[in-house]
């Protein structure tokens, strides 16, 4: 809706390009804001709502003053994020509230500098926050958004339990329970040796991993027995020996499938294999975790998808009955489960259980 109140008027192939996401996913989005009234679609793209759209009932003016101004800051404009802060300026559009980004890095210092740098503004009503929730820095940046004078609602993060804090609300992607889905998913196949590969610094790859072996508990599998690995940094000059790495293990353990966290490295795992002459489901299995390019794999890669969009709506509309409610509003703190989209890289298999 920014831009297309910059322009007039938006092309699907190009706004793809700058916000990173799929053209289908342009599409969809300018068709529910078609649905709302707030757009006229046109050939390859959308424009402003014209005055001779009767298609449906126009939606409310939104010509007039913000209802709020929110802030929000996310540790990356590129991979996984652009998704949720599309979700997010929607909604706020809808709200006719102003949505303020920050880009800030996975580190907790830039992390509370970009958020201070928002609030010390004085302009900002509520803000939204995905930071760092581990470590001491992590546990020290939580308390001090506990403690702010205005509302916060993190997304795709949590605060431990440990901590006590009372005011901070979340909407987050159940990730532990994405994990179980894709080991259920693979035992279903036939695979018993189900293993795992995570990225190091990843706040999404412990949720991960607490799910792969509590799915493995729970279907009495021995999760000892296969693959739990790290991989990332493997853009380098050592990315093939890295990659040979992870397969040896999988041959030697006899691993017949593997998830994997995220998008890239499955796909570079995939080139990989097929180097080797390993078949893909047929001699190793793969589910990535994120499901931002998985389906230009070769073949597609199954994944599990976090609703990103959604995580975004629901982060602006949390904080909005907030600030609408006031402090009697009871705390929310919400989980969305992500979809499994199954693809040929595990299906097709001839494994039997073992």
């Amino acid at each position: 809706m920014d831009e297309i109140r910059r322009a007039g008027k938006v092309v699907v192939r190009d706004l793809a390009v700058l916000l990173g996401v799929t053209e289908l996913t342009i599409r969809r989005d300018i068709a529910e804001l078609a649905d709302r009234g707030l757009v006229t679609r046109v050939h390859g793209g959308a424009t402003l709502r014209s005055s001779l759209d009767t298609s449906v009932a126009r939606a409310a003016d939104a010509s007039g003053p913000s209802r709020f101004r929110l802030g929000m800051v996310v540790p990356s404009l590129s991979y996984y994020w652009p998704q949720i802060v599309n979700g997010a300026r929607a909604t706020a559009a809808l709200s006719r509230s102003q949505l303020v980004l920050r880009g800030s890095t996975y580190d907790p210092a830039d992390q509370r500098r970009q958020i201070a740098a928002l609030v010390e503004t004085g302009g900002i009503h509520g803000l939204i926050a995905a930071p760092e929730t581990s470590g001491q820095d992590g546990y020290s940046l939580l308390a001090w958004l506990d403690s702010l004078p205005i509302p916060v609602v993190l997304a795709e993060r949590r605060a431990p339990t440990a901590l006590a804090l009372r005011k901070l609300e979340w909407v987050t992607t159940d990730h532990e329970f994405g994990a179980i889905l894709a080991v259920h998913h693979l035992y279903q196949q036939g695979h018993r040796r189900i293993g795992i590969a995570i990225a190091r610094h990843s706040p999404t790859s412990g949720h991960l991993r607490r799910g792969w072996a509590r799915a493995h508990s729970e279907l009495g599998l021995d999760s000892s027995l296969t693959v739990d690995t790290v991989l990332d940094d493997i853009e380098n000059g050592h990315r093939d020996a890295r990659l040979d790495e992870v397969l040896d293990r999988c041959l030697t353990t006899g691993t017949t499938a593997i998830m994997i966290h995220s998008d890239p490295q499955a796909i570079l795992l995939e080139h990989r294999c097929f180097d080797r002459g390993i078949r893909i489901p047929d001699d190793l299995a793969i589910v990535a975790y994120d499901d931002e390019i998985a389906e230009n794999g070769e073949p597609p890669i199954t994944a599990l998808r976090p609703p990103k969009q959604h995580i975004g709506r629901l982060a602006v509309e949390t904080l909005l009955a907030r600030l609408s409610e006031g402090p009697k509003r009871p705390i929310q703190r919400v989980q969305v489960l992500p979809e499994l989209h199954v693809r040929a890289s595990s299906t097709s298999v001839e494994a039997t259980a073992g």
